[in-house]
């Protein structure tokens, strides 16, 4: 009892650290820009929005509309998309018992990838769905290709064994990916539209976008919290995982079409952004250990305050152009894997 005591006073500080440098990092990132929005004016515009009060000082109508139309919407789905992707990155590392796997590692990225390329290029709506028609196709495309991973994982090996998995995952991840360049070298006119996408970036995404990510974030972490105690265990081995009583399979197979929704949604909203599912987790992991109950919700911060910084970078470099995120994540995750890797060769 004294030590569950003490386990939760250690992580009382890292969660408020955390929780003031995310909100610290959201108010920054949405009032600077082009045109900079100071802190105060930004809770001034946001409380007339939300509870109607007056406007004061030097705010213009154009400034409403850049924080409260543009800045704020892309900011929250930034900072969803990269808690989310980083949530998959730690249930991945986990399942799969590999620190270099990745939400990307079932080929759910390359799955909503293709879904969302159809979508361009064929121009399909559905008015019902309206501008949600991606998420909503890239959740679908990427949660078939996990049930084809795992089908094909258990038709190739019956104990349905993590390396198994990994393997069939990467085949689909470089099969779908020829199938997108394919697609894009039959159709120049989308050629450019698909090849910005795919380097990620979160220009022009609005309210209905941001509300989608949050959503589909916050309940997937809270059921993938509910099975923390599978997650600790599983990292042991499908053998101990069995020896004590988890179901492994069945713990595996809602883990991982949870992290396909949550990789689904993102990339369609992102596009294909690398390294933030790799990043968070290592730098969490360092910092309060490697139970998931408190790495899943302090990953999620983190990827989050990665991402949108990530994002905020992309926009203000060379503003008013934008740099591809993908490249900004790269930059920096390209040499943590190394290091990573590296270290676990050492090791």
């Amino acid at each position: 009892m004294q030590q569950s005591i003490r386990q939760h006073k250690n992580y009382t500080l890292p969660i408020i650290i955390s929780a003031i440098t995310a909100l610290i990092a959201l108010v920054l990132c949405t009032g600077l820009g082009s045109v900079s929005i100071s802190a105060a004016d930004s809770v001034r515009i946001v409380a007339n929005k939300l509870f109607g009060t007056e406007l004061t000082g030097n705010i213009t109508e154009g400034m409403v509309a850049i924080l409260w139309d543009i800045r704020i919407p892309r900011v929250i789905t930034a900072f969803a998309a990269g808690a989310a992707l980083s949530v998959s990155g730690v249930v991945m590392q986990s399942v799969l018992r590999n620190p270099l796997a990745s939400s990307y590692t079932l080929g759910v990225s390359s799955g909503a990838s293709l879904g969302v390329v159809i979508i361009m290029v064929s121009g399909i709506t559905v008015p019902i769905l309206g501008s949600l028609l991606m998420p909503v196709t890239g959740f679908i495309f990427g949660f078939i290709t996990v049930i084809a991973a795992l089908a094909l994982s258990q038709i190739l090996d019956r104990h349905g064994r993590s390396d198994t998995i990994v393997l069939i995952g990467m085949v689909l991840s470089l099969f779908l990916n020829a199938v997108v360049t394919f697609i894009s070298q039959f159709f120049p006119d989308h050629r450019s539209r698909i090849a910005i996408w795919l380097t990620g970036s979160f220009s022009g995404r609005n309210i209905n976008h941001a509300v989608v990510m949050t959503i589909v974030t916050i309940v997937s972490l809270v059921i993938l919290m509910i099975f923390s105690r599978e997650l600790d265990i599983m990292t042991f081995g499908d053998e101990q995982g069995l020896a004590m009583g988890v179901e492994v399979k069945r713990v595996r197979n809602i883990v991982l079409a949870i992290t396909a929704l949550l990789t689904g949604v993102a990339v369609c909203l992102s596009g294909i952004i690398g390294f933030i599912d790799l990043i968070a987790p290592h730098v969490v992991r360092r910092v309060v250990g490697s139970r998931n109950r408190i790495v899943l919700p302090m990953a999620a911060i983190w990827g989050g305050i990665f991402m949108a910084v990530a994002d905020l970078v992309s926009r203000t470099v060379l503003a008013p152009r934008e740099i591809a995120v993908g490249a900004i994540t790269a930059i920096i995750g390209a040499p943590f894997f190394a290091y990573i890797y590296f270290a676990r060769r050492k090791h």
